[in-house]
């Protein structure tokens, strides 16, 4: 079983740094880049969800324009939100999470975005992905963000065999040196927003490009 694991640990360490140096010097803006206050990066990335980030962002920056604090989102009326979101897929529900989130940061947690993945995943709207995002991103801790890209291209290589994105999350954690951790989620994003489908001569094929 040992032998096994470090066989494929290592298997995955050569395609992800493969693939880190294909995508690692691009700049492309995803949902979660480029917030200046930490509860717009969590807002932003709890609204990209089964959203394309190309949709998300300039929503994301529409209702940041017009609620320009924590405070002011917290007070905000269900039907302006849900005018401003109704791009992004899901908006009722997401319109109701995010009223609810805001009130919540304020009221219990002084308007600051807690670091503890505990305690994001009680937030509305918040799971697992959106928690281990956001503390890689603003607070520089280790997490393995799994979205839909994470968990196809780890189940096409077989670095795990799972059914659920929490499931690859989990699965990852014991198979990934703890240093990859954070630095998976934009590099496979990237390449799986390139790649479709479950092919994986056609993810080596892009690296090659």
């Amino acid at each position: 079983m040992v032998g096994n694991i470090g066989v494929k640990q290592q298997y995955f360490i050569k395609i992800f740094e493969k693939a880190e140096k294909h995508y690692g010097s691009s700049t492309k803006r995803l949902a979660a880049d480029g917030w200046e206050k930490d509860w717009q990066m969590l807002i932003a990335t709890m609204m990209s969800a089964q959203t394309r980030d190309e949709t998300t962002i300039p929503v994301a920056e529409n209702l940041f324009s017009r609620y320009s604090t924590l405070e002011k989102l917290s007070k905000s009326k269900y039907d302006d939100i849900l005018k401003i979101i109704r791009r992004v897929n899901f908006s009722p529900r997401k319109a109701k999470y995010i009223i609810e989130t805001a009130n919540i940061l304020v009221k219990n947690h002084a308007s600051k975005v807690p670091s503890d993945i505990d305690v994001l995943v009680t937030f509305p709207g918040v799971g697992r992905k959106t928690a281990n995002l956001f503390i890689s991103e603003v607070h520089n801790m280790d997490g393995i963000c799994v979205d839909t890209h994470v968990h196809r291209i780890s189940n096409v290589f077989g670095f795990v065999k799972t059914n659920t994105p929490e499931q690859t999350e989990m699965a990852l954690r014991k198979l990934v040196p703890q240093k990859y951790w954070s630095r998976i989620n934009r590099v496979f994003v990237l390449w799986g927003q390139e790649v479709r489908g479950k092919d994986k001569k056609k993810f080596l094929e892009r690296l090659n490009d």
